[in-house]
């Protein structure tokens, strides 16, 4: 097939050519815009992540603060976090990660309305945590959950045959219900991981294991009563945050705030996810076991 005979064809490879070059071009010079110093207070930056909503990924936030730790420029980092929790996996790496950036930088976090549960388990990282009064945070816990649709496949004549290779292997399928060894198994990670978020807090915070495992039973707490029981360090807003950053980090005068660049998407994300993916891989997520660190209050 020749492309002489296909001008539609030129057309697209042209402008997808050109939509590579433009948006690597782009994000080569945000990239060097955000990060170059800027006037007579070029030293006295402070990154902000904002780690908001259901935690369902971490490579971002972790890019993030690689990047914001690597610049020499930026003094300390504010974590802003409202979110009720969500991924155990995704808490736990962006937790490590604090950690590490911690012995590097100073990291305060600044909670919204809601820290708790993965969100908190990511603050219990951080330097300083600065909470308002009435921010909802702890519910250090762990859920699992998964549908049963088992008595709705019989209504409608699905069945689902399996082969498996051991007792466990299907175990909290969807269409049948959990035998008792099964439910014992279950309840023993929980307990495990949940074990993993008690000694992070414990770690994090500086407080004995059991001090933390008496209150690590789900319940939550609003920011001042986080204070008096040592989850939470200072009562105050965003701007007390960056107060507090700046001083820990000896910045002079008014600090100027550095926010991560949304526009730097990936370029592979742009051109291959469809909404159709999306829809599946959202489908998929709802119906597979799920065990989490998250508040399951309020709206959901």
């Amino acid at each position: 097939m020749s492309i002489k005979k296909h001008p539609v064809l030129i057309v697209l490879v042209i402008l997808g050519i050109a939509f590579i070059i433009l948006g690597t071009a782009m994000y080569f010079i945000s990239g060097f815009f955000r990060s170059t110093p800027s006037g007579l207070g070029f030293s006295n930056k402070i990154g902000v992540i904002e780690i908001a909503d259901q935690i369902t990924d971490s490579n971002g936030i972790l890019e993030q603060l690689i990047d914001f730790s690597k610049d020499r420029h930026i003094k300390a980092i504010i974590l802003r976090i409202d979110s009720p929790g969500g991924s155990v996996g995704a808490s736990q790496e962006i937790y490590r990660e604090v950690t590490r950036v911690t012995k590097i930088k100073k990291v305060v976090v600044s909670m919204g309305d809601t820290a708790a549960s993965g969100g908190y388990y990511i603050a219990a990282a951080g330097d300083k945590i600065v909470a308002n009064p009435g921010t909802i945070t702890g519910s250090i816990g762990v859920i699992m959950s998964f549908y049963r649709i088992d008595e709705l496949s019989k209504k409608i004549g699905l069945a689902l045959e399996v082969i498996k290779s051991g007792e466990f292997k299907d175990a909290g399928s969807s269409f049948r219900e959990l035998t008792d060894r099964e439910r014992e198994l279950m309840n023993g990670v929980v307990l495990n991981i949940q074990e993993q978020f008690i000694k992070a807090v414990s770690e994090g915070r500086k407080l004995p294991v059991e001090k933390v495992r008496e209150i690590a039973d789900g319940r939550i707490f609003s920011g001042e009563m986080a204070k008096e029981l040592g989850l939470v360090d200072e009562l105050g807003n965003f701007q007390d945050a960056v107060n507090l950053a700046a001083e820990l980090s000896g910045i002079k005068g008014e600090p100027a705030l550095i926010y991560p660049d949304k526009n730097r998407l990936r370029l592979w994300d742009i051109i291959f996810r469809s909404a159709g993916e999306a829809a599946l891989k959202a489908l998929s997520d709802d119906i597979r076991p799920v065990i989490e660190y998250r508040w399951s209050g309020l709206s959901n």
